[in-house]
């Protein structure tokens, strides 16, 4: 295909968009695919090789061609209860999320939402995923299965919650273990999937199933983890209370040895100094989700502060409690949020870090993350505007000459209704009429 290409090489930081570092930018290029994977990038004005002068041409001159989008904590049954009214964390669970997961037990629910919930992704140019199904191991089962036929790759993996949740929502430990266990033995590695021990949040979780997890964590190399993690003030006192010999939220699940390389945390907005220095140390990273903390009024996010002290930060959604699946404007809502807390956060390292920096922290930069020769072809192409105030923005951004300017104004003013097609190692998962 042809059209304009940008990725990362490296981290731009926090310096300003003139002094940041790291982004490559291919205007006029050719991406050549073959076997799912990106087979080289040349200029348009090179020759192909003879036995690619034949192969069918993608014609996205004008367009921009990225690397598909990483978005590193959602909630599959969530689609169901997005922009749900008026509550804080703990009630808008036990209002609106708890009572839409429990229709999940069903097998023929979790696959309709299993397929429902990854063509939405895909639509709003996100490949790869760290998902929340619900507690019924079939809801996990059923997204595997979708991504599997796919070809997605795709990090996910049965609730655990045995307690703190209604009746049809709660598991147990034996049960759960064997659970885990048969999905690991079954999906985990298999294509492009992987499995994730999911830890709902420590309050709904006893002490035998936080140590649990922690083993199948040491027992399966290669695993991950996710869960949640002072997303909310009053969520951070609830766990004190719950475990009074923790030294902190994240302590209860240290201490446990849910934190390494392959855990990610969403949230982390009320952790100290020392709970920085932990996920520094173990290499865990925080999925940072500005639209849901807006949305739920859990707080502000301090990324440069995290950055400062070395920890790692990806972007996600967290739909439902995230207003919107589109990464560029949860990428809009980042930038103001730091913005409240006197950091200007620039289209390169917001765009890094939900492509290379997200594949970089979950240990997958070889496969995906960047439009490279031999990394899987998870690509979308984008439209620079749509409308026309955007597309008389756009105009006057792109006669400045000033190509970070141009993103920072693709980035605040673009959203779904810009992305042209979405591809899946090289096959085509979406696409809207003007991609033809």
């Amino acid at each position: 295909m042809w059209g304009d290409v940008l990725d990362f090489s490296d981290d731009p930081g926090f310096a300003s968009p003139k002094e940041a570092k790291g982004m490559r930018w291919r205007p006029d290029h050719a991406v050549l695919i073959e076997g799912g994977r990106v087979l080289a990038v040349q200029p348009r004005g090179k020759a192909l090789a003879a036995d690619w002068q034949e192969a069918p041409v993608q014609d996205h001159r004008g367009r921009l061609i990225m690397p598909g989008f990483i978005d590193t904590h959602v909630h599959c049954p969530q689609l169901d209860v997005i922009a749900s009214f008026g509550t804080a964390l703990l009630d808008w669970l036990n209002t609106y999320t708890f009572p839409a997961e429990r229709r999940y037990a069903d097998p023929a629910v979790s696959k309709d939402g299993a397929r429902r919930f990854l063509k939405a992704l895909w639509a709003h140019g996100t490949t790869t995923a760290v998902v929340f199904p619900t507690v019924h191991k079939v809801s996990a089962e059923a997204l595997f299965e979708e991504a599997d036929a796919n070809a997605m790759r795709l990090v996910t993996g049965k609730v655990l919650m045995n307690r703190h949740a209604p009746e049809g929502l709660r598991d147990d430990v034996a049960q759960a273990e064997r659970d885990c266990v048969d999905l690991i033995d079954r999906w985990h590695g298999k294509g492009r999937q992987a499995f994730a021990v999911t830890v709902r949040f420590a309050p709904t979780s006893t002490p035998e199933q936080l140590m649990m997890a922690g083993q199948l964590c040491q027992t399966y190399a290669g695993t991950y983890m996710q869960t949640h993690v002072a997303e909310n003030q009053d969520e951070v006192r609830w766990v004190a209370s719950l475990f009074p010999d923790a030294r902190s939220y994240l302590d209860v699940y240290d201490r446990d040895g849910l934190i390494g390389p392959r855990a990610v945390l969403a949230h982390g907005i009320w952790l100290d100094d020392k709970d920085r220095a932990v996920l520094r140390k173990r290499g865990a990273q925080i999925a940072h989700s500005p639209s849901s903390n807006l949305f739920l009024g859990s707080g502000l996010f301090d990324w440069a502060q995290a950055q400062r002290e070395g920890v790692n930060v990806s972007l996600a959604s967290d739909v439902g409690g995230g207003t919107s699946l589109s990464m560029l404007r949860n990428m809009a809502d980042a930038y103001k949020i730091q913005a409240l807390q006197g950091t200007r956060l620039t289209a390169w390292k917001a765009l890094y870090t939900a492509t290379l920096g997200a594949a970089r922290h979950l240990g997958l930069a070889d496969e995906i993350g960047r439009v490279e020769p031999g990394c899987m072809a998870d690509l979308a192409i984008w439209d620079w505007a749509v409308g026309d105030v955007a597309a008389h923005r756009d105009q006057l951004a792109q006669a400045s000459g000033d190509l970070h300017e141009r993103l920072f104004v693709w980035m605040t003013l673009g959203d779904e209704r810009n992305l042209v097609g979405t591809l899946i190692a090289g096959q085509t998962v979406y696409k809207t009429r003007a991609a033809a």
